[in-house]
């Protein structure tokens, strides 16, 4: 969900690989209902194996969708002006559009940029630090942070169980109309474990349903052999922690992952996002401090900071003429995901 005030607790938590369609299983005790069926979550071609464990909470169809309804219920925040969507909109791939910092409960504003939500079940970290390890946790960081959302879990069960509407919607998941914190939190799990970004143009152009343009084609050449060592693809990032020569937001004075692990080797180290949807999810960066690509990826040629945590592999930066900046940018194009964006699956319910 939104990122919050750092949580420095680690909170401990199989999924086969397949090319195809796998069916889920429910456990909740008493959980049968004919409408409750459940959903198969499909790994996209060329995609590597899930980190999540589907046996432990499998998606059905209500699940998904009571997670939908809590997503964009802003009672899930102390003033009811700030659900979840309102820092992860889809249109901007779930991100938050055309802000550095988020807006919170009482005119404050958040920590960091909000990150895109998409391809949760293959990452078994969250936050920009990694300071939350399981995904059905997750948003406890922004509901309790005082600069988000502002509330209490017992008191969001209260005002849920005073709602008729979520109590059958529990019943049709669960069984019974008992509304806890455990299944709330897994319901909300649910919705954001099917948000998939799988079908940009790179996708189908891989899978030979389209062709790069001239442009595109050397872009991605350049992109292999400068940038694809962090940005693995398929999903674009490689899961892991850099220092990648920012200087420290005087303001934020965030170092990163060195919060969350006490040790000063990850210092300035944050998690690198993974670059689909990299076109629409401006601003960049764990602070937001760049407001368009171009200024992302000339950082990278020419205003990396040396520190004794930098990344050994910028250095010397990384070299990009014009020309190639103007390549990369055709081919980081290609990454958009328009189906994703635009699809009613994932929309505020009516």
């Amino acid at each position: 969900m939104r990122k919050g005030v750092i949580i420095s607790c680690i909170i401990s938590c199989c999924f086969a690989y397949s090319w195809l369609l796998e069916s889920c299983k429910k456990t909740d005790a008493g959980a049968s209902s004919s409408s409750n069926s459940p959903v198969s979550f499909e790994i996209p071609p060329g995609f590597p194996k899930t980190h999540y464990d589907f046996i432990a909470n499998p998606l059905t169809t209500q699940g998904i969708e009571l997670g939908r309804k809590l997503f964009y219920d802003g009672r899930l925040s102390k003033d009811g002006n700030f659900p979840c969507s309102s820092c992860h909109q889809q249109f901007d791939a779930f991100a938050t559009y055309a802000h550095d910092l988020s807006h919170g409960f009482n005119n404050s504003f958040t920590n960091r940029n909000a990150p895109a939500l998409f391809n949760l079940a293959w990452q078994t970290n969250f936050q920009w630090d990694g300071g939350v390890n399981n995904i059905e946790v997750q948003p406890l960081a922004p509901i309790t942070a005082p600069n988000e959302m502002a509330e209490t879990v017992d008191h969001i069960i209260e005002k849920l169980k005073a709602d008729a509407t979520y109590r059958q919607l529990f019943k049709n998941v669960y069984g019974d109309d008992n509304i806890t914190s455990q299944r709330m939190l897994k319901a909300l799990s649910q919705f954001t474990l099917s948000l998939v970004s799988a079908d940009s143009k790179y996708d189908r152009v891989k899978q030979g349903k389209a062709s790069f343009t001239g442009q595109e084609q050397t872009g991605y050449k350049i992109f292999q052999a400068k940038c694809s060592t962090c940005h693995t693809e398929p999903l674009f990032t490689d899961l892991s922690y850099h220092n990648t020569g920012l200087s420290v937001n005087p303001f934020l004075n965030d170092y990163g992952r060195m919060k969350i692990t006490g040790k000063s080797a990850d210092s300035l180290k944050f998690k690198v996002p993974s670059l689909r949807n990299v076109a629409i999810t401006s601003p960049y960066m764990h602070d937001g401090r760049f407001w368009f690509l171009s200024q992302a990826i000339d950082h990278y040629r020419s205003n990396v900071e040396q520190s004794a945590t930098l990344d050994p592999l910028l250095k010397q930066g990384i070299t990009l003429s014009d020309d190639d900046i103007q390549y990369l940018t055709a081919f980081l194009n290609t990454l958009t995901d328009s189906t994703f964006i635009k699809n009613p699956r994932f929309s505020q319910p009516q």
